[in-house]
């Protein structure tokens, strides 16, 4: 046993009041997830067409009023006759009786049919990202999914630098005060640098939230408190359209956001419901700080720290205190000297990369052009639920690589099959499909997070997580990025992450498997991870199915004989 696992059962091991504070890690999902939430109700694009301008029209027609105007004014197109968002009627020189003969922009504005995804009032309605402006939704979606990779990357070092609570306490003070920025903002390219920052701390918090809770559990409640916690998140999600339909402008929902993250700092920067990470402490060589929380852990189990038993919290400190040794800090590219442990991470990256883009290209598959919000929007929730709920069922049981590849085998299925079925599988085969690779898409991003933080050691655990959850970003920032050429990539896009799919069914197979095992300490122990058969049996001996058994003893007395 590594002192350092000695050292937390001596402090009372996962006991009461440690599951209750790993519990009390919770609770922030709900606001956090309020924060991650917001994005589709900002950018949720309202039913619109082009306000009627009576000076174009001949003399004639500007006395119309109500349906008339707009049918004089705003043509119909496609075979279902609706109204153009974008487009006016052009009449030729103004005659008595003249006809259009073309169109042209729209030279008044635009009418939004409200509220849309419960507001009166949104960033695309106040500042018409309709149309010719279209473009700068998308450009918004990726700077905030863009904050989100930096925020993972950066914020990451910090953890393993900093440690996690002077992360997640700095980063609660940043998003509280960049979200009421947010919602006082006069420009949009201010909003677009506000939630290109917001996204980034945001980042931040949830990342040292889930490696400290992660940290604080054993490995039977390792999956159960990590994954698990994705339950409060979607409950935050939950709470936004309610949300919104109380405020019913978005200034006044960001203002909400920022103060649900407020109210965690004023609670969980308290060192009694956030601690240290004793894990990363003990990792470190910060074993003064250590101490004083291991023995606050140790005394609310009712364990005595300074016994005199040979395992008791004090012996154990004691030996590892012995020669003195220095804090060490390491950074996350000391894993390239390393035989597997690098490796590993670049898997468990690919991996939460093609969850990532594989998602969103389900999603879109399944509300192409879907103007009503609602139904996507609590189908997302209702599909990322019952993953959670599916990988608290299997993966203890079945293990991480094998319950990973199942998921990357459905995922890559599903997509070959809507890829190749285009023009002949009928509707609710397309949606089937489209329904059942979203919800294996969620469950691949989900474990690869958790496989990544049993696999990284402690010391450079926040920075390896957090490239793994950047890459998840990164693939989820492909479908705005197509939005913004009006989805002319987007075949592409789903071809490629396919293909990708397919490309990771092998790489998984390379993963060690982590269930039931200690977290990795130090480089070394994470290096020593290796691959292990992906069906555990009874080990077979080598025999010789050709000779009897007589035969062969017979040959293994005159060799030992000889």
């Amino acid at each position: 046993m590594e002192p350092e696992v000695g050292v937390l059962r001596a402090a009372g091991g996962f006991s009461r009041p440690r599951r209750l504070l790993a519990a009390a890690l919770w609770l922030p999902c709900v606001a956090l997830g309020l924060a991650l939430g917001l994005e589709p109700l900002l950018t949720a694009l309202p039913a619109h067409h082009c306000r009627p301008d009576p000076a174009l029209l001949p003399p004639a027609l500007r006395a119309l009023s109500g349906p008339a105007l707009l049918d004089a004014s705003v043509p119909r197109l496609g075979p279902a006759r609706a109204r153009s968002s974008c487009l006016l009627l052009r009449y030729p020189e103004p005659t008595p009786r003249a006809r259009p003969n073309g169109t042209r922009s729209c030279t008044r504005g635009w009418h939004y049919a409200l509220p849309a995804a419960g507001l009166l009032r949104s960033p695309v309605t106040q500042w018409n990202l309709v149309c010719e402006n279209g473009w700068k939704v998308p450009l918004e979606q990726t700077s905030h999914l863009l904050g989100w990779l930096l925020g993972c990357i950066i914020l990451g070092l910090g953890c393993d630098r900093f440690g996690r609570r002077a992360v997640f306490v700095a980063s609660l003070v940043l998003a509280t005060g960049l979200g009421a920025g947010e919602a006082l903002v006069a420009s949009f390219t201010a909003l677009l640098a506000l939630r290109l920052l917001h996204g980034g701390v945001l980042a931040g918090a949830s990342l040292a939230l889930y490696v400290t809770r992660l940290e604080l559990c054993d490995p039977p409640h390792r999956l159960t408190f990590s994954v698990g916690a994705d339950l409060f998140s979607v409950a935050g999600t939950l709470l936004l359209p309610g949300l919104a339909l109380l405020a019913q402008d978005w200034r006044l929902l960001q203002g909400l956001s920022a103060l649900a993250t407020g109210l965690l700092l004023l609670f969980w920067g308290f060192p009694a419901l956030f601690p240290e990470s004793p894990c990363w402490l003990l990792a470190t060589g910060q074993l003064a700080q250590a101490r004083k929380i291991l023995w606050h852990f140790a005394e609310a189990s009712g364990v005595d720290p300074e016994s005199s038993e040979e395992s008791s919290l004090a012996t154990e400190l004691d030996v590892l205190s012995a020669g003195g040794p220095r804090p060490q800090f390491h950074w996350v590219l000391e894993l390239w000297h390393t035989h597997t442990a690098w490796k590993n991470g670049l898997i468990l990256g690919f991996s939460s990369l093609v969850g990532g883009g594989m998602r969103v290209s389900f999603f879109r598959r399944l509300v192409p052009h879907e103007p009503a919000f609602y139904g996507p929007y609590f189908l997302g929730a209702g599909l990322e639920v019952a993953a959670t709920v599916f990988l608290l069922l299997t993966v203890d049981r079945w293990g991480r690589r094998l319950v990973l590849l199942l998921g990357t085998l459905v995922m890559g299925l599903a997509s070959l099959l809507i890829l190749s079925g285009v023009p002949y599988l009928p509707g609710w085969t397309m949606l089937s499909l489209s329904v059942l690779g979203l919800l294996a898409s969620q469950a691949v991003s989900t474990l690869s997070s958790l496989f990544a933080a049993e696999i990284f050691p402690t010391v450079t655990r926040g920075a390896g997580l957090g490239l793994v959850l950047g890459a998840g970003f990164l693939g989820q920032a492909a479908a705005p990025l197509a939005d913004m050429h009006s989805r002319r990539g987007f075949f592409l896009m789903h071809m490629v992450f396919a293909s990708f799919a397919i490309l990771l069914l092998l790489c998984v197979l390379l993963l060690p498997e982590s269930r039931g095992r200690g977290l990795p300490q130090s480089l070394q122990d994470a290096d020593r991870l290796r691959r292990s058969p992906l069906l555990r049996g009874r080990p077979r001996q080598d025999r010789l199915p050709l000779l009897p058994p007589s035969h062969c003893s017979a040959q293994t007395q005159q060799v030992q004989e000889g």
